[in-house]
């Protein structure tokens, strides 16, 4: 169902929250929730994602996310605002301890001048720590295409989290002392 690239990027993902204990939430728009369906493709996966929201809709994100309708009116669904407040949402609706949003233009249409097709921007979000964005331009790769590419975005923006989160954890080791 997905290209073993993804398939193995996602077990990446759930080996290494797994390891940390942490579990996961995603909330997608134009991705429509393959994250959360390449992650449970996985056996094992219940172990790890908590729940996935798909709030394609600006209602959904607003109902199930709690992003508030003033802010996607001023700014746009398609924003570095509301991506991080979906990924705030999906902590605030969820037992997750890391959530990931997806909110873009896959195309081929809705594109502007100032938001192109294959603009999706991202963010992640950590129960008691950061909420970290990213923003990219796949360009106007087709519909399937830049949905894939997000879907590798999200998860290796996931792993990148899990990772920095195992290595702030490692005990320090103390100097050796040389003679």
């Amino acid at each position: 169902m997905f290209p073993d690239d993804i398939v193995a990027l996602a077990n990446e993902v759930l080996e290494a929250a797994k390891t940390a204990g942490v579990k996961i939430a995603t909330a997608e728009s134009c991705t429509g929730g393959l994250v959360a369906g390449a992650l449970t493709a996985i056996s094992g996966s219940a172990d790890v994602v908590e729940r996935g929201f798909v709030t394609y809709s600006n209602e959904a994100k607003t109902e199930l996310l709690g992003v508030e309708a003033q802010l996607i009116g001023d700014v746009g669904a398609v924003s570095e605002q509301v991506a991080r407040a979906m990924a705030k949402g999906a902590l605030a609706n969820s037992r997750a301890d890391l959530t990931v949003s997806i909110t873009g233009i896959a195309g081929p249409t809705g594109g502007t001048p100032f938001k192109p097709v294959g603009l999706v921007h991202f963010a992640t979000s950590l129960r008691g720590g950061s909420t970290r964005h990213r923003m990219e331009v796949f360009g106007a790769l087709g519909r399937e295409r830049v949905r894939q590419a997000a879907v590798k975005l999200a998860l290796n923006l996931l792993l990148a989290r899990l990772t920095e989160m195992q290595t702030s954890r490692r005990p320090e080791r103390p100097p050796v002392e040389r003679p």
